[in-house]
């Protein structure tokens, strides 16, 4: 078991400090009882995590008393920031609509760090104390170019990924290299910092990250606390305790209760007595608990008050670290002032559609099809609602510019520009087996690419003997000043920018012909876009006030 990125709810804390950061159980998954996959064993071992929600309660309180901030701008100075991608695959900003509005997305991560007193103080497992953080908690968050839908993916901690390579900044900043085999997706905090696990989402999705947020444990409570009640449901009586001490201490009778500060943490940081005891559960509880905060929010605008307001907004600052593109009072006000056009009914939160790991025992791994379904609804703005999106407005890009300062990619360079087709030098590689070698590859099929991108003028592409395994036709190039060149052969076969990445992995630029490509002039498109978010996301809707969480056998009182 991994010690280091596994951390959970365990025994009762010392005296003044809240539960859950004691001994406990590992951070796996462990198969539900009686349910499909099994019953793997629960693995025993030291363990901490931190159940937070705090970015997007601040997303949020932001979203609710916006005009509030304007008074707060003395806080500049206590905003914390750092690089936004860390990876070499960077996809650059949104894309705009035809009307010139740009969705934003925004990576909102949750570390357990155990760096200073008041953190260890609330999550305890002192032998991690000082340890490298962990990303325990990720959520996407989306919203749509036309403002009309927003939309929330969680992946779960125990994700097994494959880790993209990570640069530190600076002269001689540390490189952690792509992982040989799957790393779990909450060390990538760890490799550098917030930068390397929006790069770790940028490889699983392509999808353009604009900005993220990370706030730490030490916010939650405080934060929690201002907040002011949110109601929440359970189906029976639940007592988050099991018989050795391990569990969060949540203890709520059957029906609607309100909770806030230390209770909501309980909450938040529940496992054991929701549902089947996993970290999938715990997922579903937190965005219960988000969607009804919004509605308290909206309905009864309780943060009209400037002396909470304020309280609120320096609890909130001090936990944050921002990319440099939301380094103001004044950036977060314009972001704030765009989440708040969303109504409540139109906010949709899902978790990452998974499937327990055959590589490794308790863990998961992305589902094929629907996790990437859900992905491509996100990077093609389509709402996760099936609703679509709002009545298209061609006026709507006055009010939303796509280069203003909460919208726009912060201090991204000029694209790379193409030199002409004649001098752009591609290699093509037979790649049409697919990465499940189901079917052979086609014979020749290198050759015919090649001699298709030289009618198009690129008279230097060449096919090669070397192949590789792609479902996707993909264009690789190696070097920051082929960006452009390899961006111009993917216009020319009609591929989408998805499909140009950057790696160490090759020389120069080299077209991989997938299995999309078997035949013909051009790859076969994709089949169209899902309209909705599959079953297996657990789709909530923001309205969804009758939701009530289901209680696991044995926690009940």
């Amino acid at each position: 078991m991994r010690h280091s990125s596994v951390r959970g709810e365990g025994a009762p804390a010392q005296s003044g400090e809240i539960s859950g950061g004691g001994s406990g159980a590992s951070g796996t998954v462990p198969r539900p009882r009686g349910g499909a996959g099994g019953g793997a064993p629960q693995r025993r071992g030291r363990r901490r995590v931190l159940r937070w929600v705090s970015s997007v309660l601040a997303l949020l309180i932001l979203a609710t008393a916006a005009g509030g901030y304007l008074y707060y701008r003395h806080l500049n100075g206590s905003i914390k920031t750092d690089v936004l991608n860390l990876g070499e695959n960077k996809l650059g900003g949104s894309k705009p609509n035809a009307f010139g509005q740009t969705p934003l997305n925004i990576l909102l991560i949750g570390s357990d760090a155990r760096d200073d007193a008041a953190n260890q103080a609330l999550g305890g497992a002192r032998d991690t104390f000082d340890g490298p953080p962990l990303a325990d908690v990720q959520m996407l968050l989306h919203l749509s170019a036309d403002r009309s839908n927003m939309s929330v993916v969680s992946m779960p901690r125990d994700t097994m990924l494959m880790m993209p390579k990570c640069t530190e900044p600076g002269p001689g900043g540390k490189v952690h290299p792509a992982s040989r085999g799957l790393v779990q997706t909450n060390e990538s905090l760890g490799r550098g910092g917030p930068g390397c696990t929006v790069a770790a989402w940028t490889e699983l999705t392509h999808i353009p990250i604009d900005h993220f947020m990370m706030i730490d444990f030490k916010g939650v409570v405080t934060m929690a606390d201002a907040i002011g009640g949110v109601p929440v449901c359970v189906q029976q009586n639940v007592e988050s305790r099991t018989r050795d001490g391990k569990g969060s201490g949540l203890k709520l009778p059957a029906g609607t209760n309100t909770i806030q500060g230390e209770q909501a943490l309980q909450w938040l940081r529940t496992r054991y007595g929701f549902e089947d005891g996993t970290d999938l559960g715990r997922t579903h509880a937190q965005h219960m608990y988000m969607n009804s905060m919004a509605r308290e929010f909206r309905k009864n605008a309780k943060l009209s008050n400037p002396m909470k307001l304020n309280s609120l907004a320096q609890a909130a600052i001090k936990a944050m670290v921002v990319d440099p593109g939301l380094n103001k009072i004044d950036k977060l006000y314009d972001l704030s002032t765009e989440l708040k056009k969303v109504p409540t009914g139109r906010i949709t939160m899902t978790t990452m559609p998974w499937v327990y790991s055959t590589r490794e025992e308790g863990r998961v791994e992305p589902k094929p099809v629907e996790a990437e379904a859900l992905f491509r609804m996100v990077r093609e703005d389509i709402a996760l609602d099936g609703k679509g999106s709002g009545t298209p407005n061609p006026d709507a890009a006055a009010s939303q510019p796509a280069a203003s300062p909460s919208t726009a990619v912060p201090s991204q360079p000029a694209a790379d520009p193409a030199a002409p087709p004649a001098k752009i030098a591609v290699s093509v590689r037979n790649a049409t087996g697919g990465k499940d070698g189901a079917q052979t590859r086609v014979k020749g099929r290198a050759d015919d690419v090649a001699a298709i991108l030289v009618g198009k003028g690129f008279t230097k592409a060449l096919s090669t003997t070397q192949t590789g395994a792609e479902d996707t036709t993909v264009i690789r190039f190696s070097s920051p000043d082929q960006a452009g060149d390899a961006a111009a052969v993917a216009t020319a076969l009609g591929l989408p920018a998805s499909a140009v990445e950057k790696t160490e992995d090759v020389t120069g630029i080299v077209l991989f012909v997938g299995k999309d490509w078997r035949t013909g002039n051009a790859p076969t498109p994709p089949p169209p876009a899902p309209t909705k978010a599959p079953d297996s996301a657990r789709p909530l809707n923001g309205d969804d006030d009758k939701e009530c969480m289901a209680i696991q056998p044995g926690f009940t009182w």
